[in-house]
């Protein structure tokens, strides 16, 4: 029966000597894997392996054992690479055929998966989108749970900032996605991890904002990365008003890279409680080398002299007040 050679897509093409080493070896594996390498780039990614083409990680270390023995791979290909940009410049450009035929391959999770984001997302996607979400998908080889979590995890974030119903843009769940991928978020587990700190982070920083004498709003994404920081150093929320208040006496108000200096300066030392900082700061302005030195106040404390101070001045106008209607 005659027939013909179909190429979806790009065409890749391989030495006449790497094709009859290949066929000579008569390994099947080692040969699919080569042509995963080939379109990848000769950059060997084990777990990326697994994932395009179903196998568990032994068999992908079985196969590219066999290349390296054949002589067409070498270990040093994956050597630990510098740290990738925050987006890759230059995705695969898949085209409508790549599309297709994942759409069309069995088994495969990504027809599930452009479903239920279209449903998410209420509305059917464009070849553009598909594309986008083919990125996340086999390029940046996020699992299709994970990128439902992206998804989600971006629809809560748009609602948020603008309000129920607002959805998000396929290139604004892309833009995330490299962000996820960077931080090594590619497993379900990461991701509810990523989420539960970020769900945290948020509840923190509303209770963060009052100590800094910022109400009515949700903190902007500059000031909830001071925040996240400070919170990943440990500090108490008293030691956050603390170094606001010294913030506000040294440059006469709200300013967050000073604030954030105070704070970075104690966690070097070690000091993350009002009471550390009260007895070990030493940047604190000093009294003169006579004089008696008072004992620091306990956390709370400020407030009970306070309410003190108050009844005891009511209780003064009360006697006053009686004395004077007695007298008259």
């Amino acid at each position: 029966m005659a027939g013909s050679l179909l190429y979806p897509g790009a065409i890749l093409s391989l030495s006449a000597d790497t094709a009859d080493r290949l066929c000579a070896a008569g390994n099947g594996d080692a040969a699919l894997l080569y042509l995963f390498l080939l379109r990848k780039g000769g950059t060997f990614d084990p777990r990326a392996a697994a994932h395009v083409l179903k196998w568990p990680p032994d068999r992908v270390e079985a196969a590219f054992s066999a290349l390296v023995e054949l002589r067409l791979a070498d270990r040093r290909e994956t050597a630990p690479q510098p740290p990738a940009p925050l987006e890759p410049p230059e995705p695969p450009e898949y085209s409508a055929a790549d599309l297709n035929l994942e759409m069309k391959q069995e088994g495969s999770p990504f027809p599930g998966l452009v479903g239920e984001v279209q449903r998410l997302l209420g509305k059917l996607l464009s070849t553009s989108d598909l594309k986008m979400l083919y990125t996340l998908y086999d390029f940046l080889g996020l699992p299709a749970e994970v990128i439902l979590l992206l998804v989600n995890y971006c629809i809560e974030e748009m609602e948020r900032k603008y309000g129920p119903g607002r959805r998000p843009k396929l290139s604004q769940i892309r833009k995330e996605g490299f962000v996820w991928q960077r931080k090594g978020i590619d497993t379900v587990e990461a991701a509810e991890a990523h989420l539960h700190k970020q769900a945290v982070l948020r509840e923190r920083s509303a209770a963060v904002l009052p100590l800094l004498d910022i109400r009515g709003r949700a903190p902007v994404e500059a000031e909830q990365k001071y925040i996240g920081g400070w919170l990943d150093m440990g500090f108490e929320d008293g030691a956050i008003r603390l170094a606001y208040e010294r913030t506000v006496l040294q440059k006469g108000s709200m300013n967050w890279p000073y604030l954030n200096s105070i704070l970075k300066s104690w966690h070097q030392k070690g000091l993350h409680t009002v009471a550390e900082i009260q007895a070990r700061d030493s940047g604190r302005p000093r009294a003169a080398a006579n004089a008696p030195q008072p004992m620091p106040a306990r956390p709370g404390e400020a407030d009970r002299r306070v309410r003190e101070d108050l009844e005891r001045m009511r209780e003064y106008l009360s006697r006053q007040d009686a004395g004077g209607r007695k007298g008259g």
